[in-house]
């Protein structure tokens, strides 16, 4: 064994991407030490994108003083490399910043916008966006407003929308974030498909978990509406139907619409950004993984974007999992050629998750004493 790589997701509230790759380095220096470990760390674009970026790039973490969801100052940061800036939504506007005040009514974007606006002052000229864990549903009007797009109402007063505000706007103005964004390109790591608005939108899909109830679902979703029909009447664009334009509150479609955003898997992005091909070239395998592998996993999630990528490089795939669902056959057909739970014993999750580690070590352990035998 010469060479493995290692580009595994978190395993959500048990272990981080990185103390993966640390137990395969460590393992594999047990049974094969002349083994060079190449490992990747990667996220989907919520709490933890940039930290995976600065494990696998060379980096800084830029933190400065943000609006938060309810215009609170805050401390916010984003991942600098060289001109790319890569920012996670969560981190000015995520639900763990609104704790028990969750109404995403009222909660903004706004400080996501200041954040991009600061990596543009700062020589950005790539923008990438991680879209996920949100508390708001304004359909990124906050960021727009703090990268200069102006938002009027009927009389012709100025003012930045919110979830529940979204119907009073009369007219956009996105000229000065036209300017701002010359020369850049702005990619969104978006991993749903769903739209804008309808049963299948940001309010009625994502708004309970931020705190709406029926009622509230109901009016969010009228305000989306209404943002649509001014973004077509005021920009020309149609964008409420874009796979993924309901994400993060419909900041999927708002990213379009105000930067001209492409929405991309978060896991293409990563790969992309991380150079997959070119460090995982010469690797006898790589082991990936997520913290479940199941029928959304097979819609682009971490296991299955690193297998398409491993399997036109002809690498072999192992995904360690903690949970495999029972409609995983097509993860062969996208290059996984084996997958193995870390679930020894059967337990509740909330027992589980305190012996992932161990678990995640004990599996890796084996499969490598199974490698081991076989090249003897």
């Amino acid at each position: 064994m010469k060479k493995i790589a290692v580009v595994s997701d978190s395993f959500k509230g048990s272990i981080s991407s990185g103390e993966i790759c640390a137990i395969v380095a460590e393992e594999a220096g047990r049974f094969f030490p002349a083994c060079e470990v190449i490992g990747l760390p990667v996220a989907d674009g919520g709490e933890g994108t940039v930290d995976s970026f600065l494990e696998c790039l060379d980096g800084e973490k830029i933190t400065l003083s943000v609006s938060g969801p309810y215009f609170e100052t805050i401390y916010a940061f984003y991942g600098k490399f060289g001109e790319t800036a890569i920012i996670e939504m969560a981190a000015a506007a995520g639900l763990p910043l609104v704790g028990d005040e969750k109404d995403p009514l009222r909660t903004t974007t706004y400080g996501v916008g200041e954040l991009m606006r600061h990596a543009l002052e700062h020589g950005a000229k790539k923008i990438i966006v991680g879209l996920g864990g949100s508390a708001t549903n304004d359909g990124g009007c906050g960021a727009a407003a703090a990268m200069g797009t102006r938002f009027f109402d009927k009389a012709g007063n100025e003012f930045i929308p919110v979830g529940g505000t979204l119907s009073k706007i009369a007219k956009i103005d996105n000229a000065e974030t036209k300017r701002l964004l010359e020369g850049v390109a702005v990619i969104a790591m978006c991993d749903i498909d769903n739209p804008m608005h309808g049963l299948r939108g940001a309010a009625h899909i994502f708004a309970p978990q931020k705190g709406a109830d029926e009622a509230m679902v109901e009016k969010l979703d009228r305000e989306l509406v209404a943002l649509d029909r001014a973004i077509v009447q005021s920009l020309g664009l149609e964008v409420a139907s874009l796979p993924g334009a309901g994400a993060a509150g419909a900041m999927g479609a708002g990213v379009v619409a105000f930067f001209g955003a492409q929405l991309q898997p978060g896991i293409e992005t990563v790969l992309d950004t991380v150079r997959f091909e070119e460090r995982v070239q010469g690797a006898d395998f790589v082991i990936t993984g997520e913290g479940k592998l199941d029928s959304q996993s097979l819609r682009g999630k971490v296991v299955i974007g690193v297998a398409r990528r491993a399997k036109a490089a002809g690498i072999p795939v192992v995904a360690v999992v903690g949970d495999v669902g029972d409609d995983i056959d097509e993860a062969y057909q996208q290059g996984v050629s084996a997958v193995f739970s870390t679930n020894h014993l059967a337990i509740p999750f909330s027992e589980a998750k305190k012996r992932s580690v161990k678990d995640y070590r004990l599996t890796i352990e084996n499969l490598f004493r199974l490698l081991n035998t076989t090249q003897k």
